[in-house]
């Protein structure tokens, strides 16, 4: 499917699928780790999210494993 531009050029659409699998939320593997900055432990995950960073470890380790969860 082709959309013509302001300037008169034509653009090309990306297709949709027809059986609805646009709606649906892909499937995210969720790795985390805590990194150890100075002072600080922040939890981080390869989606990109980095939580607050943490004096103590263990709360660092849980804030990683309660996102990976979903919570």
């Amino acid at each position: 499917m082709t959309r013509q531009t302001k300037d008169g050029g034509a653009r090309r659409q990306p297709e949709r699928r027809q059986d609805g699998a646009e709606h649906r939320a892909e499937q995210v593997v969720h790795r985390t780790e805590t990194v150890e900055r100075g002072r600080f432990c922040p939890a981080r995950c390869t989606c990109g999210r980095r939580g607050p960073a943490r004096r103590v470890r263990s709360p660092a380790r849980r804030d990683a494993e309660q996102h990976a969860d979903g919570e």
